[in-house]
């Protein structure tokens, strides 16, 4: 008898912990408390922001007979037309490629037979895939291929971005240079030292004078430096010195971020790259902290012109700091 009222008893305690388990309000007494996070742990990017896709306008821009700049939302798309068809450097975001399509048949009734890849960042590859199905030729530098060949773990925010499908990656790949012969122009693509990231090419249109750098240049802007993709701001001080001997006083130079530039506008940001490492570079030496560099406003004589919000000096300075005080 002893037996059967001790099984009753614990019958009865467990059935009243099931009702407390159960009842509304009280998870935290059925689950086991989450553990706090490590701290080496990166912090969790911020949710990116939504995007009303139906309200991006692609605006056409003519920069050369037959050479326009594309702006909608992403990095700047430079657009070659004429009897051999069109030549696209980047496509921006996937939601945009019919905008786009309908942009560039609004300039010739001509096909879309090769887009040129300037890094791997999705707001410039974005629409590769769509591009890549409707059998248009993508080319890339090696490192914009087998980036986006795998997934990318972006080591300052946590984020982590898929590989990319088969239709999306660049077909054709090259080392130091290619070289495209279209519509009367000669199209030379030239890989630059890590810089924005370890892909970038920067591509001159010879007879026209015009340049598109890429992410090589932001324009009006505080750059983003993809570090962990192998970017640095040395390298990105290096891209611009690069390209510099290849123009004079007239040359064009779309960016890739902001407005239409030219030989004066790209020396401004090669300027302010080199002036705030120049300040940066001595208190990473000292051994500050990220927080106190920043605290410091390193930027403050150039956020009239190149912050583009409130935080945009910081996070630069941040970026700065991360390449500057790595091992290298």
């Amino acid at each position: 008898m002893r037996r059967d009222r001790f099984l009753a008893v614990l019958a009865l305690v467990a059935a009243s912990v099931l009702a407390l388990a159960l009842r509304p309000g009280a998870s935290s007494f059925a689950q086991a408390p989450t553990p706090p996070a490590t701290p080496s742990t990166p912090p969790a990017a911020p949710a990116a922001p939504q995007v009303d896709w139906n309200a991006v306008q692609i605006k056409t821009d003519q920069v050369a007979p037959g050479i326009y700049m594309l702006t909608g939302r992403g990095g700047n798309i430079g657009v070659c037309v004429g009897d051999d068809g069109a030549f696209l450097i980047d496509d921006q975001f996937a939601p945009l490629s019919d905008k786009i399509k309908a942009a560039v048949a609004a300039l010739t009734d001509k096909p879309i037979r090769f887009i040129f890849n300037t890094h791997l960042h999705g707001d410039h590859t974005g629409g590769n895939e769509n591009f890549g199905k409707a059998w248009t030729v993508i080319v890339a530098q090696n490192n914009v291929r087998r980036r986006m060949s795998v997934d990318q773990v972006n080591a300052l925010t946590g984020r982590t971005t898929p590989a990319s499908p088969a239709a999306a990656l660049p077909i054709i790949t090259f080392e130091d240079s290619v070289t495209f012969h279209m519509n009367g122009y000669t199209e030379l693509a030239f890989h630059v030292a890590p810089a924005h990231t370890d892909g970038d090419a920067i591509v001159r249109f010879v007879e026209a004078n015009v340049i598109h750098m890429g992410d090589c240049f932001f324009n009006g802007r505080y750059p983003v430096i993809d570090v962990p993709a192998g970017g640095s701001i040395g390298g990105m001080i290096a891209a611009t010195e690069r390209a510099m001997p290849l123009m004079d006083d007239k040359t064009k130079v779309i960016p890739g971020h902001g407005p239409l530039g030219d030989k004066a506008s790209l020396w401004a940001f090669h300027d302010m790259l080199v002036a705030v490492r120049d300040k940066i570079q001595p208190m990473v030496t000292a051994g500050k902290t990220a927080d106190e560099i920043v605290a410091a406003k390193p930027t403050a004589a150039f956020d009239a012109t190149w912050a583009t919000d409130s935080t945009s000096a910081a996070r630069f300075v941040r970026v700065v700091y991360s390449d500057l005080s790595r091992k290298k």
